[in-house]
């Protein structure tokens, strides 16, 4: 799948294209050839992630379970490690539910999760590149859900396009884009400049623009996800918006994210942050400094996904 496991920078977060945060970012910084990217290695990191969002996909679901109340077949394309996936699966006792992702290693752990939880009777994992491999589910889907995946695939209509085809008769595509950009840190952290995760957003904002125009078959867009939906055919039902909202003080889990979030902007933005800034970010990155991410009290994390639904009729 397009390698949907990636996110951008710090951008839209998580949810990477594999349905992960992976706040490298959420890959970024990476070129999209998801070559350069050992998704085994990856993993670990990226099922953490996931399940400290766990109570944000649990509302999001909560919230499709209104209106798609009985799936039969669910859809999780750029499944990552399967998180969402086995979610969904727990959400809808009654439902198959297949993982969809371009990294082997990865839906190796979404089976092994399937496994864990005894739901390997409904649980399948299909290995492929989205949007092509979409054609070798052998059921169109009551539910496809796409969570930060769409934004990785060059021609975003002709993708949704391919989904809608996918879904069954009154099947639902929800799909996450958007949302805010993720906040750990009160504007004024005592050292540099405030604002700092303000000017990291500006700056994770042109490195989005750059990736989507670098994707092999890139079709400027304007983000209107109802109207894209519509377009493909679909009729457009609802949006919302789903906060995680961790305050400080925060868990191991939740810190370690904040801790690889910022280091892969670091990594990824050197060219676009003043000197300033990012000594700001070396000193936020320091294990050895009171002041860092590592140890600070006042670390949180605040982060908003939406979600827009549209429906296959007839």
């Amino acid at each position: 799948m397009a390698h949907q496991h990636e996110e951008h920078p710090g951008h839209q977060g998580p949810g990477n294209q594999h349905g992960h945060e992976y706040h490298g970012h959420q890959d970024h910084g990476h070129h999209h050839g998801h070559t350069d990217i050992d998704w085994a290695v990856m993993a670990p990191l990226l099922e953490s992630q996931a399940e400290l969002f766990a109570p944000l996909y649990e509302r999001a679901m909560a919230w499709v379970a209104k209106e798609v109340t009985e799936p039969g077949l669910i859809v999780d394309t750029g499944s990552g490690p399967g998180v969402v996936a086995c979610l969904f699966a727990e959400t809808f006792p009654g439902a198959r539910v297949v993982a969809v992702d371009g990294s082997e290693p990865l839906l190796e752990r979404a089976r092994a999760r399937a496994a864990r939880l005894g739901i390997t009777d409904r649980f399948t994992t299909v290995t492929g590149e989205l949007p092509d491999v979409l054609v070798e589910l052998d059921y169109p889907a009551d539910l496809l859900w796409a969570s930060n995946a769409l934004h990785h695939l060059g021609d975003q209509r002709a993708a949704l396009a391919a989904f809608a085809e996918r879904l069954a008769p009154g099947g639902t595509l929800a799909l996450l884009e958007g949302g805010l950009p993720a906040r750990f840190l009160p504007r004024d952290i005592g050292f540099g400049r405030p604002g700092l995760q303000a000017r990291i957003d500006a700056v994770e904002a042109d490195w989005f623009t750059r990736m989507r125009e670098d994707l092999p078959g890139s079709v400027a867009v304007t983000e209107d996800w109802p109207a894209l939906m519509a377009a493909a055919g679909l009729k457009p039902a609802r949006t919302r918006s789903f906060l995680l909202d961790l305050p400080a003080p925060v868990s191991d889990r939740a810190r370690a994210y904040v801790v690889a979030s910022l280091t892969r902007t670091r990594e990824s933005l050197e060219s676009g942050l003043d000197a300033d800034d990012l000594a700001a970010l070396d000193r936020l990155l320091d294990p050895d400094d009171e002041a860092s991410v590592h140890h600070r009290a006042d670390l949180f994390v605040l982060k908003a996904h939406t979600v827009h639904t549209a429906v296959r009729t007839g």
